[in-house]
């Protein structure tokens, strides 16, 4: 095998994992300091509307992904995912209104969608059967950079708070005028580069396969693994797919042996959002203000979740195709119910301080081992050939959907049923999903993506 071929053109599709990353937690540091200057401070709809509307724009990119992925390829997908997170920083950035930040904060979204639903389904098409659990999870592991990149950046651009200080002297201060603008558009970077970068890699074999281009996807696919795997996997390839699958057929998706998977994949993507860790990371104002800490405090904290966010991702790509997919899932679902309850309980009778960001980094841990990394896997796994970019997308609106939901109602909840029901409530939809997991998943590890559509058409 070519590992420096396939690991380059995975790290450059694994970009918009990145971008997808920061430009979804950057909003977290900058939060407490935009509010201020579009005076949403007393305001929980508009709070949820700032924090949540990207996500609008997640649902359109990922509807449209599988449209423009099946119609124009997975390289065109990638390339314009990066114009749309250039554009979105710029824009984000400059704004002094609140309309415009929200209409730049949306077509954000729309970058995060396409790439959400591409990259990783780009990587696992790109990659041998034995190697494809770590290469999809190099995508999340770019996530997570990006996410300790907002919060580093955040840090060090925001200026030190005075902790008694007023709304209006927050709004006066270089991080009311400035410091906010400079967090959206320190993007720019990494979407210029992603942007230049993604002209230079190969188009997906199994996408030009489809499309009947076999001369050029041979040549990649020999790029890969040689004469002998290109012939090998060509007609894997070929075998799998129908007679209709040169277009995207819709009406498969409703048939009775793909439903099933579909439900499988919507579930599962809206799972990983309703487990509610992104709250941590969306929210931390409101979780760590609540548990005792000073706006300093907090963001010093979410640099130390993105850490640990960082380090057991790398765990997690080491044991994801030797562990299992399922086992994996299994764990995490049932160790965040049980640490959510814990804290539901620490925050009932107000425990304070380092026992909730014990817990909070416990929580994260789990998940960037679990739930945050297998999912992408198994949902760029589990999809046949011939609708898989149709049925990426659907799964990752459920995603967005999902995420969308948690988002926004995140404040209102807090307000009704304080932290203690929230996190209670987040625990119940973990046990309900573990339960799920048990019962529908099959495991995935070591199979082609062709064998894994066999053994799923067969149940």
């Amino acid at each position: 095998m070519n590992r420096k071929f396939i690991f380059g053109i995975t790290l450059i599709s694994a970009l918009g994992g990145l971008l997808f990353g920061y430009d979804w937690v950057v909003i977290g540091g900058a939060k407490p300091f935009y509010e201020r200057f579009f005076d949403i401070v007393n305001s929980p709809n508009l709070q949820g509307w700032a924090m949540s509307s990207a996500l609008i724009g997640c649902l359109f990119g990922a509807l449209s992904s599988g449209f423009i992925s099946d119609r124009f390829g997975r390289k065109p997908s990638l390339i314009c995912a990066a114009a749309l997170f250039t554009i979105s920083a710029l824009g984000t950035g400059y704004v002094s209104q609140f309309t415009p930040f929200i209409i730049f904060r949306l077509i954000g979204g729309l970058g995060i969608g396409l790439a959400s639903a591409i990259s990783p389904v780009y990587i696992a098409e790109i990659a041998p059967a034995a190697t494809r659990g770590r290469l999809v999870s190099v995508n999340q592991l770019t996530i997570v950079i990006g996410i300790l990149l907002a919060q580093i950046v955040n840090l060090l651009i925001a200026d030190k708070v005075d902790p008694g200080a007023s709304d209006q002297a927050i709004l006066n201060s270089w991080n009311g005028q400035w410091g906010w603008r400079w967090m959206f558009w320190a993007e720019l970077a990494p979407a210029l580069l992603f942007f230049i970068l993604a002209f230079f890699i190969p188009e997906s074999p199994r996408f030009l396969l489809k499309k009947g281009d076999n001369t050029e996807a041979r040549k990649i696919l020999s790029r890969i693994g040689g004469a002998d795997y290109a012939q090998q996997e060509e007609a894997n390839i070929n075998e799998s797919f129908t007679e209709h699958s040169s277009r995207i057929n819709w009406s498969k998706l409703r048939s009775k042996k793909i439903r099933p998977i579909l439900i499988i994949g919507i579930v599962l993507a809206a799972f990983q959002q309703w487990c509610g860790i992104n709250v941590i990371f969306n929210y931390a104002e409101e979780v760590f203000t609540s548990a005792g800490y000073s706006l300093n405090d907090m963001l010093f904290n979410i640099v130390i979740t993105g850490t640990v966010n960082l380090i057991f991702t790398l765990l997690a790509m080491r044991v994801v195709d030797s562990w299992g997919r399922r086992k994996l899932l299994l764990t995490g679902s049932l160790g965040l119910a049980v640490i959510y309850l814990t804290m539901g309980i620490c925050f009932f009778f107000e425990l304070k301080g380092l026992a909730i960001l014990s817990l909070v980094l416990l929580a994260i841990a789990t998940y960037a081992m679990t739930l945050a990394p297998v999912t992408w896997v198994v949902l760029s796994e589990i999809f046949p050939n011939s609708i898989r970019g149709a049925a990426m997308a659907i799964a990752t609106m459920s995603l967005w959907i999902a995420s969308f939901v948690l988002t926004y109602t995140f404040p209102i909840l807090n307000k009704w049923l304080n932290a203690s029901g929230t996190f209670w409530l987040y625990a119940f939809i973990c046990i309900t999903g573990f339960l799920f997991i048990l019962k529908k998943l099959p495991e995935t590890k070591g199979k082609s993506l062709e064998e894994i559509e066999k053994l799923e058409t067969e149940r």
